[in-house]
């Protein structure tokens, strides 16, 4: 059994307009709901043995507020370039090339990218994954070689507004 577990940045900042957009920080909203998600997904139980994210500052300052939230060694996040704007097939890459050992994987990311991913998982799932939106599955397989869609179960499907 595989846990699959996406996780969109969280809200990022436009405030200067002379950042590029992989060094746009979060914004104050980002600043309050990454940590936020980060208890949701420890409270699902959702356990990464290895997280990756895309190296804009948006998504690794998501990933590293979150893996604090859910005890996850900070000095262990990777980066991984394929994560930044990638498409499905990237994303999917990203993910077969996982070492099997790790059983579950959490992934940091953006749109589209994420939202495509999303229903190549869960097909209908939802027409926009939000920021800081979190979608997590179980893939009853014993490797990443997703290529094929995989038959996955909807384990969590949360953002900072569904409980608002």
């Amino acid at each position: 059994m595989k846990t699959l577990t996406l996780v969109r940045h969280a809200k990022s900042s436009w405030k200067d307009n002379s950042l590029a957009d992989r060094d746009r920080p979060l914004n104050k909203r980002g600043e309050r709901d990454a940590p936020d998600m980060g208890r949701r997904i420890a409270e699902a139980g959702i356990r990464p043995s290895l997280i990756v994210s895309s190296p804009a500052v948006r998504a690794w300052t998501t990933a590293k507020a979150v893996a604090k939230e859910i005890g996850y060694p900070s000095e262990f996040l990777q980066r991984d370039r394929d994560l930044y704007l990638g498409s499905l097939s990237d994303i999917l890459d990203v993910v077969v090339a996982q070492d099997n050992g790790f059983n579950s994987l959490m992934l940091f990311g953006h749109n589209p990218g994420f939202t495509d991913f999303a229903n190549y998982l869960v097909p209908g799932l939802t027409n926009n994954v939000p920021t800081a939106g979190v979608v997590s599955v179980n893939i009853d397989q014993d490797d990443w070689n997703l290529d094929e869609q995989p038959a996955a179960e909807l384990v969590l499907y949360d953002y900072p507004k569904k409980r608002a």
